[in-house]
């Protein structure tokens, strides 16, 4: 297989369509596969204020409780993942979206308590190399969101703040 890059934007980039745009030109030109991973906190942010559920940050990292946690879903899995898509299908690349529950791509597990409970935050623990190997092979681009499953059917707001990286 050709090399893989992936490339993880922030929600500055992704909540702004101009730099969205301008950023997605630039991700195009990247030579051979690709994956692209993103953010979109500030805007989960603000859906959150609109329905009157308080934002709790430590160290930069956001507390997900049950009422936030169902706003990340709908916000970084729904909105922002299906503008990304439809922002690279205008340029003529054949993206799909994704989270990490879907086609089992990201296993992760509750992150434990320590000094901070973080809530329904997610820590990976596998990822399914297979799975996106095989979207690549049909030339699909993964966008995906950072959403992941624990296995046992509940989903978890997964830390962009702990790079997991397997190169075999």
């Amino acid at each position: 297989m050709q090399q893989l890059t992936i490339v993880k934007v922030g929600g500055k980039i992704v909540e702004d369509p101009d730099l969205l745009s301008a950023f997605l030109k630039n991700f195009a030109l990247i030579a051979g596969n690709k994956i692209l991973v993103h953010g979109g906190g500030r805007s989960a942010t603000a859906l959150a204020e609109k329905l009157g559920i308080e934002t709790k940050m430590t160290e930069g990292r956001r507390i997900t409780n049950a009422e936030m946690l169902e706003v990340v879903i709908m916000v970084y899995a729904g909105l922002v993942n299906k503008n990304i898509v439809a922002q690279l299908q205008k340029i003529g690349i054949d993206a799909i979206g994704l989270t990490g529950a879907d086609m089992n791509l990201i296993l992760s597990e509750k992150r434990p308590v320590k000094e901070i409970d973080y809530g329904f935050v997610g820590d990976v623990k596998e990822i399914n190399a297979a799975a996106i190997l095989e979207l690549l092979k049909q030339d699909y681009l993964p966008v995906i969101a950072p959403i992941s499953h624990d296995g046992n059917g509940g989903l978890l707001n997964t830390s962009n703040k702990k790079t997991v990286c397997n190169n075999s």
